[in-house]
Formats: C-alpha cells, sequence, structure tokens
C-alpha cells in the first residue's frame, strides 16, 4: 500500500475532513483514469423519499452478537448513509430511493459451483431463520454507528450451491437500475458496483446476509431487498440491493479499488495504523453527537478481533 506522510501531500490534493463528510465529495475530486466527466454537484430530478418502515419480520435476538454502546435511531441509520447509487452526500438515498422497487427481486448464481441459476428472494430466504445481530458499522471517512441489523450467516447461503474447490473467492454485483437510482446516470463510479470477499471471510460466522433493521424489512437506503455486512471492514465492502453472486478462482476487481487503487484496497479491514491518504483513520466519530465531541479510538479489526486468524502471516499494510 502507498503511504503517503503529509509532506508528500500538496496542500490542493487535501479536502478538509468537515467538508468532506458533508458535500460532494466524490464530485469535487477527479477519480484516477477519468471516471469523473466534471466536478461540478449533480442535478437529479425532483426527490422521491424514501418510504417508511417496511413489513416486520420473524426473527430472534441472537445475544451472541451484541455491543455495549446503544444502537442508532432508526432516523439516523436511514438519513445518513453512503449509496452513490442514489448520489454523493449522505442524505441522497433517503431523498431519491423512494421510487427504487425491490420486489420482485431475483438473484444470480454463477461461477464455481454445482449448483447455479437464477433464484427468487423467496427460493433465498426460505431455508434461513432470521436473527437480530447489533453490530459496529464502521465508514471509512472516520465515522461509525451502531445497528440493529437483521439476517442471516452469509455463509449458510453459500453452502447451498456447493461450490467448488476453486471457488477461492466470492464476488456481489449490485443491481443496474438508472431509472430509478439516478446517482447511476452519473459517471460517479463504474456501474454496476461490485465487490468480493475470499471464501473464508464470507464463510466467517460474522458476515451476514442482512434483509432487514430495527425489526423491519430493509429499507431502500441501505440496500433492499437484501446485501452484505461484514462487521470488521470499512462498509464500502457489503454490496448493496444484490443481485448477482459469484464464485471465482481469481480475486474479484471489486469497484473503488478500480476506480481509485490508492485509496480503496481489496481488503478493507478496519486498522487504525493505516491512514487513508487523506486523513488519518486512528479515530472515529460516532454519528449521532456532535461533530467534535464523540470522537474516539478505532479499534483494530472494527474490535471483532476473533477475525485475525484469517490474516496470520499477512501484512496489513501492503494488503490494506
Amino acid at each position: 500500500m502507498l503511504i503517503r506522510r503529509p509532506s508528500d501531500i500538496k496542500p490542493s490534493e487535501i479536502t478538509p475532513e468537515s467538508i468532506y463528510l458533508r458535500r460532494r465529495e466524490l464530485l469535487a475530486q477527479a477519480i484516477a483514469g477519468g471516471l469523473i466527466a466534471a466536478a461540478s454537484p449533480v442535478s437529479f430530478a425532483e426527490p422521491t423519499p424514501a418510504a417508511g418502515p417496511a413489513a416486520t419480520l420473524n426473527y430472534r435476538v441472537n445475544a451472541q452478537y451484541t455491543v455495549s454502546a446503544a444502537a442508532n435511531t432508526f432516523e439516523q441509520i436511514t438519513h445518513y448513509n453512503n449509496f452513490y447509487e442514489f448520489g454523493v452526500d449522505k442524505t441522497d438515498p433517503a431523498s431519491y430511493s423512494g421510487s427504487f422497487k425491490p420486489h420482485p427481486w431475483s438473484v444470480e448464481i454463477a461461477g464455481e459451483a454445482d449448483k447455479t441459476g437464477t433464484f427468487t428472494l423467496e427460493d433465498i430466504l426460505k431455508p434461513h431463520p432470521l436473527e437480530e445481530r447489533t453490530y459496529r458499522f464502521r465508514c471509512v471517512e472516520a465515522w461509525s454507528m451502531v445497528i440493529p441489523w437483521v439476517g442471516f450467516p452469509l455463509g449458510d447461503l453459500l453452502k447451498r450451491f456447493s461450490p467448488t474447490s476453486r471457488a477461492k473467492y466470492v464476488e456481489f454485483t449490485t443491481v443496474l437500475d438508472p431509472k430509478d437510482m439516478p446517482g447511476q446516470r452519473e459517471r460517479i463510479l463504474p456501474w454496476p458496483y461490485v465487490e468480493g470477499l475470499r471464501i473464508d471471510e464470507a464463510m466467517h460466522p460474522l458476515t451476514l446476509m442482512v434483509v432487514g433493521l430495527y425489526g423491519r424489512e430493509l429499507p431502500n437506503v441501505n440496500g433492499a431487498p437484501m446485501r452484505v455486512l461484514i462487521p470488521w471492514k470499512y462498509g464500502f465492502k457489503g454490496g448493496k440491493s444484490i443481485v448477482r453472486i459469484r464464485f471465482t478462482e481469481r480475486q474479484p476487481r471489486n469497484t473503488w479499488n478500480v476506480a481509485d487503487p490508492e485509496e480503496y484496497g481489496f481488503y478493507a479491514n478496519v486498522n487504525p495504523n493505516v491512514p487513508h491518504p487523506r486523513w488519518s483513520q486512528a479515530t472515529e466519530r460516532r454519528i449521532g453527537g456532535g461533530f467534535f465531541d464523540q470522537r474516539q479510538p478505532t479499534l483494530m479489526f472494527n474490535g471483532y478481533t476473533e477475525v485475525a486468524g484469517l490474516y496470520r502471516g499477512m501484512d496489513l499494510r501492503a494488503n490494506y
């Protein structure tokens, strides 16, 4: 990983964190490779506000997966989001996701597995009892939340398709729907959004296929109808509104790493010792308090140190 020291960074390259967190950060920065045509703000159509919480889910609370901090409110969780398919402002997903339709839904299973094909959402969910797990959620922009997700272990789903011995990675692709996702009408990122995990990461008991939060169906702003959550990684690793799961022998080319490889690696483990090139990751701001009074030390692996064995022997600065 290229770690730039302050002496290496030109003042013109630095965006103040307070501005970065509030405004159209990506549109003020030219992504490497000419992915953005202009740095001016995007003008979207009239907002269609996100709908309120949907149907109540049947689930059990898994007390093994909880944290001591109080969960963020539903309002906070659904009105401060990174979901660039709807726009790059934190409020854009809540403003522009109301017309997105997560039902009916189907998911393609492809690649190195014995069982492949296209399955409805009902096919995917049917055999899996749902549970609520309260996880810390950490964003690469140095902010965090505590969220009561509802879902089931991703590994339980993947095993149903009998991945072969050649399946070393799992790739997740988000829906391409520029009609209802106004961010996809702009050259913010190469669409559709693609993410990936090593298969042992995907199979780890902490990794969750999420279909709800706060006991209700997952809202559009958070990745309806289904998304991945890997609590020891930065939030961009969790693919949202997933339409394709592919088992691969080679490491997938995930979207952010393609767009800006110096800033976003494949692994994206929460690591206070590896700064983002434009700011430190040593502390984080908890959403829900004041900007200045809620900073706290960032925990290695976001506090989920039980995953450390997955990376034994790896240089976590080089594999960032």
